[in-house]
């Protein structure tokens, strides 16, 4: 039987219930605000919430709630009315090499700024950005570098300030706000061994700023897709495998039901949950679930251990109990402990260590909660926190940081943001605290989270690991096609491709001729359990002719090189065939962790090629001893780096200046050669057509297509590797992503890819 990894995801919902039992009332008096409206939770009785509303883009102050205690409002309203103030932005005269341009002391929303570099510098992020109304700019961090040490600039958010300019191996940067603005994120990061920064990028905070759902949405269900589907099993024809004895996913939800949020917020979590469930449903697995109900105490309405020994109904029946729960006792809900939420989990977690250590080992732990992070009795939640990891991580944090992802989402007027920010993971490029200010919002979350019942959203997932086995390898990078064409003279070519949605391959146009019959275009996926489906149609891009500047003295022209594959019907997407991602498509946003919803495809290009040395691989066509595809690395030559690729192709294919600026266009990216001792892997005959792809945030994404080489080092081994160099067709070109965009965009073509 396959490894299948084990994971726990426990998630907590803070929700509070209003004590309404006094008779004691408020005063109606001296409590409206300039520009705005308030709610109260329960009139001006003892225990009442008043919560002060404005437009968007505004935002209440100085006080933002009042509370009414035995008689008097908390804070007590005085002679200065509260207004509705204009949202503002954190500074953006932030930026080191360049210009903001118009220079302002406040940002107001709709502003829009725009960024240059100083000459000698390169500029990567939003090169214009416009103030949100939720109080952050659109687009990403502006940056201006030179790109040469081991990491890229990492750059400083607006609101911050940075110490640190020396980016090689193991250098730090520091990041805090200004203006009384909170720090969320990684405080310090490390330029790490692969040229990326560790931890997550910073963001400055006001007391009004908020996450909006969409932004949410995206991220969040994103870092939930990659998590869920590494652990997602299939049957054949796409059923379900039913879990055994123990499972394999373990869900703990809990929800606080303390005395600081109004009832109807309680019944809108409980809403929410079964809307969480909902979305996890779609993935192929079966968890096992645990829900408690917290506040002064811990109370459960399944257990763990009940839910895996109970075949009958199981979750259906659990989503009845929780709708069915109501919290009527007042001596429960006196305060609010979120360390002892924390505890019962840790206790569960002890409890299923000591059950069966080896499945723990192999356990992954997703804690999430939903809490304004006030608490007043049962100590601070960090300590428990701190045992968790404890618990999880036997003390190898670096080998075992991935089997614990802490989320917390802010909800509520007042959420403590630097206290719970300190509660989450830090994990590079990924983000694990979200405020999102009302619980309506949370439902509009993941009313927004991707329906999982399509699987072509979860692009460039892959397994690295190895059980010892070789078929786990082999299915380690699923979207692996091979492809045989016989010509019409009784040649043949062999080529591989990528499968970028269940009815395109991409590939190389080389690897074809005009009169190719279709019947004789041979597909096969290594790691797939079926046969594909048949060839369609194969479709060159309408602009590669390798005759085309013969009248130049260029014998063979490679520009454009690139074809697609389109199959008879949509292959069934599962762990061992699943697609590779595209760059500029929404779908790729997503596996990259990118929120804001005018991401560019230059932004895509900023993220992925962004040194002028980026890491890349390719799979190889031959097998190794293991009987394998094996995985080669290279790095792209961006910038200066690139030029030497070109003078090598000048040298080696004996061209005049003119005629190399013809043949290796802005259309080509290159690889090869030798830096600071590292030799690039060089592609093989068969190897024509693959993917060329980088990885990000655990996703594959493809950038380039293997065209042609300087040198065949694989039939000639006398021949130098140091300047050997490979070309691949850039999937960032605009006349490639034309062509892209019309065959994957199209709805009639099996299930499209939505193009940037």
């Amino acid at each position: 039987m396959e490894f299948v990894t084990w994971m726990n995801l426990f998630i907590f919902m803070s929700v509070t219930v209003t004590d309404v039992s006094s008779s004691c009332q408020c005063s109606d008096s001296n409590l409206t605000i300039s520009g705005g409206t308030f709610t109260l939770s329960n009139m001006y009785n003892d225990g009442s919430v008043l919560k002060y509303h404005c437009p968007e883009g505004y935002y209440p102050y100085p006080v933002q709630f009042r509370q009414c205690f035995k008689g008097q409002w908390d804070p007590a309203p005085n002679r200065k009315q509260p207004e509705c103030k204009g949202v503002t932005c954190p500074n953006p005269n932030v930026l080191t090499n360049g210009v903001v341009y118009p220079y302002k002391k406040i940002y107001c929303v709709n502003d829009t700024t725009t960024y240059r570099c100083n000459s000698d510098y390169t500029f990567r992020g939003s090169s214009t950005r416009v103030c949100k109304a939720n109080g952050k700019w659109s687009g990403g961090t502006p940056i201006c570098s030179r790109n040469s040490d081991h990491c890229p600039d990492p750059g400083t958010p607006p609101g911050a300030r940075r110490t640190g300019h020396i980016f090689n191996i193991d250098d730090t940067v520091t990041y805090s706000c200004k203006n009384n603005l909170k720090l969320l994120g990684s405080k310090v990061r490390v330029c790490q061994d692969d040229g990326q920064w560790s931890g997550q990028e910073p963001e400055c905070y006001a007391n009004f700023t908020y996450d909006t759902p969409e932004e949410v949405a995206e991220v969040f269900s994103s870092s939930l897709q990659t998590t869920l589907t590494r652990h997602e099993e299939t049957g054949k024809e796409g059923k379900k495998i039913k879990l055994e004895q123990g499972g394999k996913l373990d869900i703990y939800i809990a929800l606080d039901a303390s005395a600081s949020i109004a009832e109807n917020n309680f019944n809108d979590a409980k809403s929410i949950i079964k809307k969480l469930i909902e979305k996890i449903r779609y993935y192929q697995v079966s968890p096992n679930y645990e829900i408690i109900i917290f506040a002064t105490e811990v109370t459960r309405i399944v257990s763990i251990a009940d839910y895996k020994r109970n075949d009958d109904e199981k979750l259906d029946k659990v989503l009845r109990d929780l709708e069915g729960f109501n919290y009527d006792g007042k001596e429960i809900k006196a305060g609010t402990a979120i360390a002892k939420a924390y505890g019962a989990i840790l206790d569960s977690i002890s409890f299923e260590k000591t059950r069966d250590q080896k499945a723990f080992n192999e356990t992954n732990h997703v804690i999430i909660m939903f809490t304004d992070g006030i608490f007043n009795i049962g100590g601070n939640p960090k300590d428990k926190i701190d045992e968790i990891k404890h618990e999880v991580y036997y003390n190898e944090m670096e080998k075992r940081d991935e089997y614990l992802d802490l989320y917390v989402f802010g909800v509520g007027d007042d959420v403590l943001k630097e206290d719970i920010d300190g509660w989450v993971t830090k994990r590079r490029d990924e983000k694990h605290f979200f405020l999102l200010g009302k619980m309506e919002n949370v439902q509009e979350t993941f009313d927004q989270m991707i329906d999982e019942s399509t699987s072509v959203s979860l692009c460039g997932l892959y397994r690295d690991y190895d059980d010892g086995t070789p078929s786990s390898m082999r299915r380690g990078y699923p979207w692996l096609i091979k492809i045989e064409v016989t010509h019409e003279d009784g040649k043949g070519s062999n080529c591989i491709g990528s499968l970028v949605t269940p009815t395109f391959i991409l590939t190389a146009a080389h690897c074809f001729r005009i009169d190719d019959d279709t019947e004789k275009i041979k597909v096969e996926a290594p790691n797939a359990r079926d046969i594909l489906p048949k060839v369609k149609e194969y479709i060159p891009h309408p602009k590669y002719k390798i005759r085309g500047k013969m009248n130049m003295g260029i014998s063979e022209f490679y520009e454009y090189d690139v074809a697609l594959i389109e199959l008879e019907r949509s292959v069934i997407v599962d762990i061992n065939l699943r697609t590779i991602c595209i760059p500029c498509t929404k779908e790729t946003s997503g596996a990259l962790r990118l929120s804001s919803s005018d991401v560019t495809c230059k932004y895509h290009k900023e993220e992925l090629l962004n040194n002028d040395l980026v890491n890349a691989m390719f799979m190889s066509a031959k097998k190794d001893d293991d009987n394998i595809h094996p995985k080669r690395n290279v790095q792209i030559k961006e910038g200066p780096k690139r030029a030497v690729c070109v003078e090598d192709a000048k040298k080696e294919l004996n061209l005049t200046d003119v005629q190399v600026a013809e043949v290796i266009t802005d259309n080509f990216l290159c690889s090869g050669g030798a830096e600071l001792n590292n030799i690039d892997d060089i592609a093989c005959r068969g190897d024509s057509g693959g993917a060329t792809f980088v990885e990000q945030k655990s996703r594959m994404i493809q950038v380039g297509i293997i065209s042609w080489g300087l040198k065949d080092i694989c039939t000639d081994k006398t021949q130098s590797v140091e300047t050997a160099r490979d070309f691949h067709t850039n999937l960032f070109s605009p006349e490639v992503q034309a062509f892209l965009k019309q065959y994957l965009g199209d709805g009639k073509r099996g299930a499209p890819l939505t193009f940037l």
